[in-house]
């Protein structure tokens, strides 16, 4: 397995070096909205620890990641009034993975709209400023 590159776009979102629009932040992750969406309120939570991915990062820490990614899709639940989310995490070029920063997806589903492919379309900025505030009031709620 290739060793984790510190330059990769998360590790830069991480270090303030790139822009994104903050849903939610602990001391162990970080949760922001994705720029290029599959579906509305698509978040991705990441770790603040380097890790490539599920096969490198230790189980307490990928467990930070799945109870971030727990408390995102009960707030997306009620901010995008979702029927179901959807959660995926992929590793490694095999599975899927396109961004080596250990990540999950967390999307709010709607009975009857399909997702878009992967990297489509890249989101209005004004957009995502809206959804980010929904989320955010959501997370408040909690």
């Amino acid at each position: 397995m290739t060793a984790y590159d510190p330059n990769n776009i998360f590790a830069k979102i991480l270090r303030g070096e790139f822009p994104c629009y903050k849903v939610y932040e602990d001391e162990h992750v970080f949760a922001f909205l994705d720029m290029m969406p599959r579906v509305t309120g698509h978040t991705l939570v990441i770790p603040k620890v380097p890790a490539r991915n599920i096969l490198d990062v230790t189980a307490e820490d990928y467990a930070h990641v799945a109870r971030g990614a727990h408390k995102i899709a009960a707030a997306a639940m009620k901010a995008f009034k979702a029927d179901g989310i959807t959660v995926q995490q992929f590793n490694e070029p095999a599975g899927g993975q396109v961004v080596f920063h250990l990540h999950m997806h967390v999307m709010p589903r709607h009975d009857g709209v399909a997702m878009l492919p992967p990297a489509s379309r890249k989101e209005d900025a004004k957009v995502l400023e809206e959804n980010a505030a929904k989320l955010i009031a959501a997370l408040k709620a909690e």
